[in-house]
């Protein structure tokens, strides 16, 4: 099921983000999407920041996240770590796709989104990530629609993004 967001979601987001913070943007943020990311099919989503100068296999750590807890801190291996070096969106339709470099934080997960999230000078300072129990869950489509969300609440900039498809 794709995601879908109303023009009046996105205005809500904007709003609830306005001046404040990344780390309480990034809790706006997924307080706000997270009834329509479960209503799509995600299992997870949320963000993993990065720690520059941190060891590759503990670079990134979890920030605001729903419904649970997740790995942290998780290395550059993974789909996370994969998007973050490349400042792509990258869809992953079935995560056995990615073999031994996945990070599989719930056994029961079979596909993955995450979207980098950038500064103005086009560095990446973290990624956002869901996942759903099922395999094909998310689409190209799925990821320019969260691109445009991130947008508007303020955690990336604006402009076209290359995205990967696995």
């Amino acid at each position: 099921m794709p995601i879908e967001l109303a023009p009046s979601d996105l205005a809500r987001i904007a709003r609830c983000s306005a001046g404040t913070a990344i780390d309480d943007r990034c809790s706006a943020f997924v307080a706000a999407m997270w009834p329509r990311l479960a209503a799509a099919g995600a299992s997870w989503a949320g963000f993993y920041l990065d720690r520059p100068g941190a060891p590759d296999a503990e670079r990134m750590v979890l920030g605001a996240r729903e419904p649970k807890p997740a790995c942290s801190p998780i290395g550059l291996h993974g789909a996370c770590g994969r998007c973050m070096l490349s400042r792509s969106i990258l869809v992953v339709r079935d995560v056995a796709s990615l073999g031994a470099g996945y990070v599989a934080c719930d056994p029961r997960d079979r596909s993955e989104l995450v979207l980098p999230c950038l500064r103005a000078d086009g560095s990446c300072w973290g990624v956002f990530d869901l996942d759903s129990f099922d395999v094909g869950c998310f689409s190209e489509a799925d990821g320019r629609l969260l691109w445009t969300a991130l947008v508007a609440a303020g955690l990336t900039v604006s402009g076209p993004v290359r995205m990967d498809v696995v």
